[in-house]
């Protein structure tokens, strides 16, 4: 393997899960007019930056198709009608904007199925919305089929873009190549209907950035906690892939005390949750499935995990993640957190600190249980309040004379790194067939998210 900074690279699809049906690897890349039709499949992919994983299947990472059907040119010197506009789309029509910067003085609600929003000229840097701290949240997505693509958000009083549903049950929002900068709260928020039965299932982030700066810490919202923001905050949905995105900088000063949401976190009874090939750095926490031991949750017709109730979440897969901190000024809890979680497998992780954290990875309450396997730390996987997991071949208090150039955030595998390389249980491969980088495991796999090979 070639060594190289963590980039957003895609790797080959991974579909297998315990009690979670395998999706349509193909769809979603293979939209034809840039609208989202498919209940957020995560479509098989090949690196886009050009390292070794590629194998001319579709990339996800790939710039979208060219839109067809209806379109809307917006110019930033309509930003003051951009949200008229939004609500005026019919469905199936894009929404095109020109380069700019969009000072937005309300809410952009896209509430009408099939609809996109994006950029014309495909650079997410070109095209900005800006709320200033004075519009709560920026864009609001109401109905299914949603796209929101290439451009970036940023400076919301709440959320730059809050996901939930008005008249029906949403499915199908697609997040794609959007770059979140400074949220009040959290970056991205999915919530129900305030009665709590309607719900958003099988919605895709992928191929962003979501980020607090130093520039955005000291507006951080502190009423509701010492540190209320975080990456992607989801309660009571199913079906939700997160994939090939950055996720950075979501910390507060004050240490334990002002401890920031999660990186990704998904809650109340949250379910089927996939979460790969994406890169946190410098967060407080990384990932995080459940909350509490009692939580207020979803319910299914189905019955999973036997018939549990007040879960955390149900089923969940967690793999070829990098989450690091190379910041000693940040408070790092966790990597990778799961409390009352059924059924969930974590494999192929690579959590790596300079500061020691809380846990690198740890489970936790009586009702939780699932597999733990062929992840590196540098620290160390705990349990916690009578969970129960199977753990394979993790490798604890890594050094982090492991990584190639861990200053440079390039945490891939040193050919030294005898203690990782060609020490993971085979058993998984079927689950995690590539790494990060989209290079395929070999018989005896490494442990961590890097597949090391010379």
């Amino acid at each position: 393997m070639r060594f190289f900074p963590l980039a957003l690279v895609v790797a080959l699809a991974m579909s297998a899960c315990l009690n979670i049906a395998p999706r349509d690897l193909q769809q979603s890349a293979n939209s034809t007019n840039g609208n989202n039709s498919n209940n957020g499949n995560t479509g098989q992919s090949n690196s886009t930056t050009g390292n070794s994983g590629n194998t001319g299947t579709v990339a996800v990472c790939a710039p979208l198709p060219a839109p067809t059907g209806n379109t809307i040119v917006v110019e930033a010197s309509q930003a003051a009608d951009l949200p008229s506009i939004a609500a005026a789309a019919a469905s199936g029509s894009t929404i095109l904007l020109k380069d700019g910067t969009y000072p937005l003085s309300g809410s952009v609600i896209l509430g009408t199925a099939n609809v996109t929003l994006r950029s014309e000229s495909g650079d997410r840097s070109k095209v900005i919305l800006d709320g200033a701290y004075a519009v709560d949240e920026l864009v609001g997505i109401q109905a299914s089929g949603v796209t929101v693509a290439d451009i970036t958000i940023q400076r919301a009083y709440t959320h730059p873009i809050h996901v939930q549903p008005i008249g029906g049950n949403v499915t199908g929002v697609r997040i794609h190549n959007v770059h979140v900068i400074d949220p009040r709260q959290q970056a991205i928020k999915i919530n129900p209907n305030g009665a709590r039965t309607l719900f958003v299932d099988y919605g895709e982030i992928r191929c962003s950035k979501l980020e607090l700066t130093a520039a955005g810490r000291p507006n951080v919202d502190h009423s509701s906690t010492p540190c209320y923001t975080g990456g992607v905050d989801a309660h009571w949905a199913r079906g939700w892939s997160i994939h090939d995105n950055v996720i950075e900088g979501f910390w507060c000063p004050g240490g334990v005390g002002a401890l920031a949401e999660a990186g990704v976190h998904f809650w109340n009874g949250g379910r089927d949750t996939q979460i790969f090939r994406n890169q946190f750095k410098n967060n407080g926490k990384g990932i995080m499935l459940g909350m509490g031991e009692t939580p207020t949750s979803r319910t299914y017709a189905d019955n999973p995990c036997a018939g549990l109730l007040q879960m955390g979440h149900y089923g969940g897969f967690v793999a070829n993640n990098f989450l690091v901190t190379t910041d000693s000024n940040v408070y790092f809890d966790s990597g990778i957190a799961l409390e009352q979680v059924c059924n969930f497998q974590v494999l192929h992780n690579t959590v790596a600190s300079v500061s020691t954290p809380f846990s690198g990875i740890e489970y936790r309450f009586s009702r939780t249980s699932g597999v733990i396997a062929n992840n590196l730390v540098t620290h160390n996987i705990r349990e916690r309040d009578s969970a129960t997991a199977t753990l394979a071949s993790n490798l604890e208090d890594a050094a982090m004379t492991l990584f190639a150039a861990p200053g440079a955030d390039d945490f891939h595998l040193l050919p030294t790194a005898s203690s990782a390389i060609d020490q993971g249980s085979a058993a998984y491969i079927g689950a995690v067939p590539a790494d990060f980088d989209s290079e395929a495991r070999d018989s005896q796999p490494d442990i961590g998210a890097d597949e090391y090979r010379p």
